[in-house]
């Protein structure tokens, strides 16, 4: 069970927004969702490369209220700090949902 006094960094939900870009394909953007305050627990980092870019990886764990309906598609923002969602679980409770993100800084 999760004390929900360690929900103590506000973070900004997105969703994608696309819109044509009168080519055939899409613009994706990103709109703000909701605000929710969370736990935000770094897991461990993986070094690797992805595109011919040399680089690591920050795992974390994102615990919050479960009072959202949260895909894959949705991303996290705390100032310039994206999270991309990687998988989502309840707690054993079903009062929190339990999320893995990966953070990537733009």
């Amino acid at each position: 069970m999760i004390d929900p006094g360690q929900l103590r960094t506000r973070l900004v939900l997105q969703q994608p927004v696309e819109t044509p870009d009168d080519q055939g394909g899409v613009v994706r953007d990103w709109s703000t969702f909701a605000t929710a305050w969370a736990q935000v627990r770094p897991l461990a980092a993986r070094r690797g490369v992805e595109a011919d870019s040399d680089g690591a990886s920050q795992r974390y764990r994102i615990v919050l209220r479960n009072s959202f309906s949260i895909t894959l598609q949705h991303r996290f923002a705390e100032g310039a700090r994206i999270y991309r969602i990687v998988t989502i679980r309840d707690s054993e409770d079903r009062r929190y949902l339990e999320i893995e993100a990966e953070l990537w800084i733009g």
